[in-house]
């Protein structure tokens, strides 16, 4: 895999727990921080796919805004059926 260094701004309090993280897990500060990055990409493209899972469910059932969904949720929770 090819790498790219950069460089970020880091407040020092957060530097310190970085650093002291890393050697509790036995790494380095670089390795730390990837991991990081890749978990937060990892979560962001599977919150995309949960919202594009969730349009085309609406759209099959011919919800067309978010109220509509609260509704649906509200009436659900109280124990009425859904129109």
């Amino acid at each position: 895999m090819q790498t790219q260094t950069i460089n970020i701004s880091l407040p020092t309090p957060l530097l310190k727990q970085v650093d002291q993280l890393a050697k509790e897990e036995y790494s380095t500060r670089s390795d730390l921080i990837r991991q990081a990055l890749l978990e937060k990409v990892r979560q962001r493209q599977e919150w995309k796919q949960i919202f594009a899972s969730g349009r085309r469910a609406a759209q099959k059932l011919g919800i067309k805004s978010e109220e509509e969904v609260n509704q649906i949720v509200s009436e659900f929770r109280h124990g009425k059926k859904s129109s």
